[in-house]
């Protein structure tokens, strides 16, 4: 087993709170970290039917089974467990009594901060990080944006080639339909390559509207599908305007690059020497980074993004609410000045003096000019910026 990042914050949770939701994409490494974790507690998976019946037609009869606690998985599949589990975690104060595993956000945040508010805390696990996977000498960029993070590519092993389409088929065929009742998943498939290819770009709703065929509600409805089963997210503009004409649409970006390179039919690694969304799909890669970075330590998304109307942009902000910390990404090998002009720009009208650059090379330096150069694979030194 691959040891994950998130292991000490899910073991700190667990002694402070009743319960822990670990939530994430399928197939993101849950039943494997929780299982690990918590190997004396007995484990129970909602996605087997009968169980799930048992769940569903005496829930006060199932929980009974598990005094001491239980990991359940895929907790969403059984909404009505959340009410009798409240009963049950108000009955006592052992810490970590439950922990409770799912690939729906919605479904759970929906149910939890109805029943278990409080007494629940929640633990975002991602795909794997580079710095979980990487050993010394085996860093290879162009590899880990077509291979992705996800678990299976690198356990089983299973070739991302195959992997990839037949993930995207059971989601669509499956977990889609689990959380709205879309009929035309054609159309559906559609509208999710188009968001693909709109990675690291402002999201514009009339347009994908026009482009997939649909109403912007549609747009809007399926947005938060994909959003809610941890396929893509929204980064939003930071609020802060310093010049009054800032940029107020999010941009969209996808958690895993493995699934990008699926959806945009790239079929090696050779093929990103030369593909126009070379520079997007970095500039997803390393977002998506830092954030896996951010929630496994328990902390919530800290990043925005920043753009002015007459174009000066700042690829990421993290906003610690003492300061503003600017990051560049630049796709580019070899340092140049152009790498700095975003965030000397940005030293100017905010005042904040110091900066990073995260690039596609592999040394890392410290320039006089208070701006930090970050190879992408070392991007978890930037998680206290």
């Amino acid at each position: 087993m691959i040891k994950r990042e998130a292991e000490s914050a899910l073991i700190n949770l667990a002694r402070q709170f009743k319960a822990v939701a670990v939530v994430g994409p399928r197939q993101s490494g849950k039943t494997t970290l929780t299982r690990y974790v918590f190997h004396d507690k007995p484990y129970v998976s909602l996605e087997n039917p009968d169980i799930r019946r048992f769940a569903l037609d005496d829930p006060r009869g199932f929980l009974s089974q598990f005094k001491t606690g239980a990991i359940i998985d895929e907790v969403q599949r059984v909404p009505e467990l959340f009410s009798y589990l409240q009963q049950i975690l108000d009955e006592d104060n052992i810490k970590g009594k439950f922990i409770l595993t799912g690939s729906n956000n919605f479904l759970l945040q929906e149910n939890i901060s109805q029943s278990l508010a409080g007494r629940i805390a929640y633990l975002y696990l991602l795909p794997f990080t580079v710095s979980e996977l990487a050993t010394e000498g085996s860093a290879n960029l162009h590899k880990f944006l077509f291979n992705g993070f996800y678990p299976p590519v690198y356990d089983r092993p299973a070739e991302a080639g195959n992997w990839y389409p037949n993930y995207i088929r059971t989601y669509i065929e499956r977990d889609v339909r689990q959380i709205k009742n879309i009929t035309d998943l054609n159309a559906f498939e559609r509208f999710l390559r188009l968001c693909a290819g709109r990675t690291g770009q402002l999201l514009n709703m009339n347009n994908l509207a026009i482009e997939s065929g649909v109403d912007n509600k549609t747009v809007a409805s399926w947005l938060g599908v994909l959003e809610n089963s941890f396929i893509l997210f929204r980064l939003y503009p930071h609020h802060n305007s310093f010049n009054k004409r800032i940029v107020k649409m999010p941009k969209i970006y996808f958690y895993d690059t493995g699934l990008i390179c699926a959806l945009l039919g790239i079929q090696n690694e050779e093929q990103l020497n030369y593909h126009p969304l070379f520079g997007s799909l970095f500039e997803n890669f390393v977002i998506a980074e830092l954030m896996k970075h951010r929630y496994n330590k328990a902390r919530s998304n800290n990043l925005y993004f920043w753009r002015d109307n007459t174009g000066h942009e700042i690829d990421i902000l993290f906003d610690t609410m003492e300061k503003l910390y600017p990051v560049e990404i630049k796709s580019g090998k070899t340092i140049t000045d152009k790498f700095f002009t975003g965030i000397l720009y940005w030293f100017k009208i905010s005042g904040n003096k110091r900066g990073t650059v995260v690039y596609a090379g592999e040394s890392d330096q410290k320039r006089s000019n208070n701006i930090d150069i970050v190879p992408w694979d070392k991007l978890d030194s930037l998680n206290q910026a």
